[in-house]
């Protein structure tokens, strides 16, 4: 096989960087991957070595220009992406991916799905009433459903968003915690802040639960309730009951949206009760006008280790 040689000139060294990764982790990832050379001399990426492995490489950071062009850190994930659409020839769903900014950040970060699963969970929400989604730690599903969300309340196509999750088990012990509702609560829907916090100013945050606008509160605070012209977030459903979930889901009112997140491997229910979330999405499957979307490890946009961890379990059991 013929040698060849080519060299990429970036546009910046803020590219550069964000391309390359970590002490070049990203480089010598893509090294391995294809069998080439990469060697960053300030903005020129040299690539070098055998023929096809150069193409590949080219190929893989020329799919990348979206996201070093942002000056935006590059994973190994985002690169394991590109390898998967280059592999099953999606290329062109993966540019769609590329071009679909769902939110831009008080930073003005763009917010992207990334992987494939990633992209039919945001459509699945976006067409259907109710979405179930359903993963593993670390495929999105919370952090993206509470980006449309926010956009959805922040475009007035909504009046407010409900966030709500089992507190802390299924019974919902919160006697032992100390302070009000509000303060019992708060530390279980950190993860469901942090998103917030990305589009909204924290400042702003208090203030918008006082009028309503944004609702924090454990499931339990739903019964007897009609969820009109709302965006609702059930969070760790996994950790319902059968009849919690029920109750939930028939909260839902006219001009509103609910999403259903969990992760069916990580059920802390009691006494081998039954996972409200797996007996859902049983029942629920082939009812018109919710949809579902089981995301997996691959869709995991975390510490590569994360990954593996989870696939990992996965093996095991």
């Amino acid at each position: 096989m013929s040698e060849d040689s080519q060299t990429i000139s970036l546009p910046s060294i803020e590219s550069a960087i964000a391309l390359a990764g970590k002490q070049e982790e990203n480089l010598k990832y893509i090294a391995r991957m294809t069998g080439a050379n990469l060697s960053l001399q300030g903005q020129d990426l040299a690539i070098y070595g055998k023929a096809k492995p150069v193409a590949r490489s080219i190929e893989i950071v020329k799919a990348l220009e979206t996201l070093w062009l942002e000056t935006k850190p590059i994973t190994q994930s985002d690169i394991l992406v590109v390898f998967h659409a280059l592999d099953t020839n999606k290329m062109e769903e993966y540019e769609g991916i590329q071009k679909e900014v769902l939110a831009r950040t008080r930073s003005g970060e763009s917010i992207r799905a990334k992987t494939f699963k990633q992209r039919q969970y945001v459509q699945t929400i976006q067409k259907y009433d109710i979405t179930f989604g359903i993963g593993p730690a670390g495929t999105g599903k919370t952090f993206l459903a509470a980006v449309l969300a926010v956009q959805t309340l922040l475009n007035d196509e909504c009046e407010r968003l409900i966030l709500t999750r089992p507190a802390v088990e299924a019974g919902e012990k919160l006697g032992f915690l100390p302070g009000d509702l509000q303060q019992k609560v708060d530390p279980f829907l950190r993860p469901l802040y942090d998103a917030l916090y990305q589009f909204i100013e924290p400042i702003k945050i208090p203030e918008l639960i006082e009028k309503g606008k944004i609702e924090v509160a454990p499931i339990a605070y739903m019964r007897g309730r009609t969820l009109s012209n709302a965006f609702v977030i059930v969070d760790e459903a996994q950790n319902t009951t059968p009849a919690q979930l029920k109750m939930v889901l028939t909260r839902l009112g006219f001009g509103s949206k609910m999403v259903v997140t969990g992760d069916i491997t990580q059920t802390d229910l009691p006494n081998q009760q039954q996972s409200g979330l797996i007996v859902a999405s049983k029942i629920l499957q082939d009812v018109e006008g919710i949809g579902f979307c089981n995301l997996t490890q691959a869709d995991v946009i975390r510490h590569p280790l994360v990954q593996k961890i989870v696939a990992a379990y996965e093996r095991h059991f």
